[in-house]
């Protein structure tokens, strides 16, 4: 059984005790979070998808952590006028253990 859900501007394709990493939620670490925004379960044979939603589909997932991504580099530049910009990045994010795909 697996479920597509959004979260974050971004969509995932989840199955229990799966490990994800997110875009930054407002959670504690050991908390747990529930995703309503569910597109789609399957179950098998039975495909449920949503227009857009879901109707009483839900994800539950436990937080494990916080922290930043690789760094990148951000490098402006413009030809034959000297301008150059050096800057890098950090994208936060969590790191979520999918529990339970509770499905109607």
């Amino acid at each position: 059984m697996y479920a597509i859900i959004k979260t974050g501007g971004k969509q995932y394709r989840v199955e229990e005790g799966q490990v994800i990493y997110i875009e930054k939620l407002d959670a504690a670490a050991d908390e747990t979070v529930t995703f309503d925004e569910v597109l789609s379960v399957v179950d098998g044979d039975n495909v449920n998808f949503g227009a857009p939603l879901v109707k009483g589909a839900s994800v539950s997932a436990t937080v494990l952590e916080h922290g930043k991504g690789k760094k990148i580099r951000v490098f402006k530049f413009k030809a034959k006028s000297n301008y150059r910009r050096r800057q890098g990045h950090r994208q936060p994010y969590t790191k979520v253990r999918i529990d339970a795909i509770a499905a109607k």
